[in-house]
């Protein structure tokens, strides 16, 4: 096998050990991960149940009524969208620019993007009283309407996610193809089927590349404009609170903090699930503490910017809405999304120590809690500071906490994320193959793929 001089990711493995490495994850499920896929689908089975409920009651078993139209699965739906976005950050920005050492954890991030904007597209039905009708969006949705916007950026953006996760596992899958041996039927014509005669010559090296890298380019604007419509759906709205021309890029740095934040949290699940710790090594921990660094201090700036502003003017209603938001009874929330969830993670990942896994997986829960929180503090607070003063209305209409059934759907909705994620790895090599090996040097992938694992 021909060898080049490159960074060594993998220590110099042999082809054989990479193979085996990466493959063994799809051959062996453990005792603990069964437990969880029935613990994520008891969630969602009970999810279910309350959707149900709320379909055969209407949308008055929520919280929801004439102020509080929006409650927390439009909070959900732009958060989902908002993490969608690091399979662009990582994927797309990252490689056009030559960077090499996201490549092992460019599937992840990929993987991530196309779970969260698939049930982002849910978050939007479940908001429905009448979803049965969805289907006059498409057909007699107006231009005007910032939602026809909304849901044909997520089903292109999904399209294309989904494009781009299985463009650059093609090789991969030729590979499990011809090495995995021993698999099941259904998995082998799965392999064949995917891999589409694959067989690694140059021409199809070739023709690879440049659909990858086609996408890539192709992917940037789409990405852009999926959470600038998002940012849309507040921002041409003249009430206090989403009144703002900085919301558009406000929320796709607000996305890349919360994508980069669940990447690393797939990244410590995903390491120490199945032993990739040649894979996944300090480096990748520490570049990835240092980005979430970098795209936290942007999101910082714009989060001081979204107050400023409107605070240094304090007309009636932007000034009942900050009082409400620095001091009165949302501002526990509030600082504590701006304390725990963006400064404090910030100040400690400048920190070496911290940009180790453990601190790092803790770190980016923090940030991730913080950053549905911070949705949440967008959507629901400034609706109860309308332009005509709130009278003559029951007094549950005047505060917002989420029924039962919005909890139970909402958790059914993460647990549907996360179980694409677990079952995403018992079918598909979590760890690029076939890139990993050509950064190491190896180029004749396929053909030693061909060759029967006893003889290694």
């Amino acid at each position: 096998m021909a060898e080049v001089n490159s960074p060594s990711l993998t220590e110099r493995k042999p082809l054989s050990q990479i193979f085996k490495d990466l493959i063994n994850p799809i051959k062996t499920v453990s005792f603990s991960s069964k437990v969880w896929d029935r613990f994520l689908i008891l969630i969602i089975i009970w999810g279910t149940f309350a959707y149900i409920h709320q379909l055969q009651s209407g949308l008055g078993i929520t919280a929801m009524r004439d102020y509080s139209t929006w409650g927390v699965y439009i909070s959900n739906f732009v958060f989902l969208v908002a993490v969608s976005l690091v399979g662009f950050l990582l994927t797309a920005i990252l490689k056009l620019t030559g960077i090499k050492w996201a490549t092992p954890i460019s599937r992840i991030a990929e993987l991530v993007a196309v779970a969260a904007v698939m049930f982002a597209g849910l978050s939007i039905i479940v908001d429905m009283g009448r979803p049965d009708r969805i289907h006059h969006i498409p057909l007699h949705g107006r231009f005007s309407s910032p939602i026809v916007w909304d849901i044909t950026v997520v089903n292109i953006y999904l399209i294309m996610s989904v494009i781009m996760l299985y463009l650059p596992m093609i090789p991969d899958l030729a590979i499990l193809r011809d090495r995995y041996t021993d698999a099941p039927g259904w998995k082998k014509k799965l392999y064949t089927l995917l891999a589409l005669d694959w067989k690694g010559t140059d021409e199809q090296y070739k023709l690879l590349n440049r659909a990858n890298r086609i996408m890539m380019i192709l992917i940037m604007p789409v990405a852009l404009g999926i959470h600038t419509v998002t940012s849309w759906l507040f921002a041409v709205n003249s009430r206090t609170g989403w009144d703002s021309t900085i919301f558009g890029p406000y929320f796709v740095s607000g996305a890349f903090v919360a994508g980069t934040a669940a990447v690393i949290i797939a990244m410590y699940v995903y390491q120490r699930a199945y032993k990739l710790d040649a894979y996944i090594t300090g480096k990748h921990w520490d570049m990835m503490g240092k980005l979430l660094v970098l795209v936290s201090l942007v999101y910082l700036y714009f989060n001081i910017n979204e107050f400023l502003v409107p605070g240094y003017k304090m007309k009636k209603l932007d000034a009942e809405h900050i009082r409400a938001l620095f001091v009165g009874h949302e501002a526990p929330l509030f600082w504590g999304v701006q304390i725990l969830g963006m400064i404090i993670p910030i100040i400690l990942l400048i920190f070496k120590p911290f940009r180790k896994p453990l601190p790092m997986m803790i770190i980016a829960l923090f940030v991730l809690v913080g950053g549905w929180l911070k949705r949440f503090l967008i959507v629901v607070p400034t609706q109860f500071h309308p332009t005509f003063p709130i009278q003559n209305v029951p007094e549950n209409f005047m505060v917002y906490h989420p029924t039962l059934a919005e909890i139970s759907i909402t958790l059914a909705l993460i647990a549907g994320v996360l179980l694409i994620m677990t079952w995403f790895v018992r079918l598909f090599p979590i760890i690029p193959i076939w890139e990993i090996a050509h950064e190491e040097g190896y180029h004749q992938v396929e053909e030693e793929a061909k060759k029967p694992e006893s003889t290694e």
